[in-house]
């Protein structure tokens, strides 16, 4: 049950006033806000998937944005997102950086297929490791890069200057293939022989230390310029014909800046966001409200049709 009493008519609002059910889609964050852990684990509701599934029987497509990487999306409920659609999935990873489909092997396993990726150049990858390397020079080794390549099925790859940590490193970050030490000029020669679609740099040092660096913040994302969840949803939008103004999008963080290029953004948790939608702008509690508000939308373009 969605607690905001005017839900139902913004909904029915926004179907009346878009073209949703002819030109639309369904674009949602995965962690906190179509997914959440429980027990330990990252589920995604029956509440949203049911009504998920349910739009996407009515013919519109469905479409994940996120952070995480394909490789990780993949081992951790790629199966269950799959059985949503039982077809190709429409995904934008890696802060828009990366997209493609998720799609099932003829042995029966769950693999992405790139359509689109926005690589870090060459003077950008530069400018990191310049940071990087006066970090280390000055003695902050407590600090970790992640990178992520475009070929998805390296997966996450972390460096870190101080062998010493590897091990607690390693049990930390349970997700990445590797975790390597190096000197940063062998870190620079093993980004710059491959494309790389997003780094983060992770730094654990005192905020005065860290004011002597112009780029220098505690956490990081790096990707192309100009390259983020939006326009990774633009693109992909513009490859699958789709109207993002008659679009739906939920997300929960400052990150899912794709919420202010749709149609009806719906804000999910406490998180307080500047985006809003084209049409209109929603909030819910969580992940299991959502599902209520899809499960509406599915029901009022249902109703539609008819």
């Amino acid at each position: 049950m969605v607690t905001e009493p005017s839900v139902p008519s913004v909904l029915q609002d926004f179907v009346a006033r878009s073209r949703f059910s002819r030109e639309g889609a369904v674009i949602t964050d995965l962690d906190g806000t179509a997914v959440h852990e429980f027990e330990g684990r990252v589920v995604i509701p029956d509440a949203v998937s049911h009504a998920l599934k349910h739009l996407r029987d009515l013919g519109r497509p469905v479409i994940l944005n996120s952070l995480r990487f394909p490789l990780n999306v993949i081992r951790t409920f790629g199966r269950e997102w799959y059985s949503i659609t039982n077809a190709p999935l429409p995904l934008i990873s890696l802060n828009g950086s990366l997209m493609g489909y998720l799609h099932e092997t003829a042995q029966g396993e769950i693999a992405f297929d790139e359509i689109k990726a926005f690589p870090l150049e060459a003077s950008e990858i530069d400018e990191v490791l310049i940071g990087v390397q006066a970090l280390v020079a000055d003695g902050i080794t407590d600090l970790i890069v992640f990178y992520y390549p475009r070929d998805w099925m390296q997966g996450e790859l972390i460096w870190t200057p101080a062998p010493d940590r590897l091990p607690e490193i390693q049990a930390k970050y349970r997700s990445a293939t590797a975790v390597v030490t190096t000197s940063v000029a062998e870190l620079g020669e093993t980004l710059h022989a491959q494309d790389i679609c997003m780094l983060l740099l992770l730094i654990n040092a005192e905020e005065d230390r860290l004011m002597a660096y112009q780029h220098a913040k505690r956490s990081n994302f790096v990707t192309h310029k100009g390259v983020d969840k939006l326009s990774g949803t633009q693109a992909l939008a513009a490859l699958l014909e789709i109207d993002l103004a008659h679009a739906v999008g939920a997300g929960d963080t400052a990150m899912d800046s794709f919420l202010k290029g749709v149609g009806l953004a719906v804000h999910v948790g406490d998180f307080v966001l500047e985006y809003k939608g084209l049409l209109a702008t929603l909030r819910v509690k969580d992940s299991l409200e959502l599902g209520a508000v899809l499960f509406r939308l599915a029901e009022l373009q249902r109703g539609e049709r008819l």
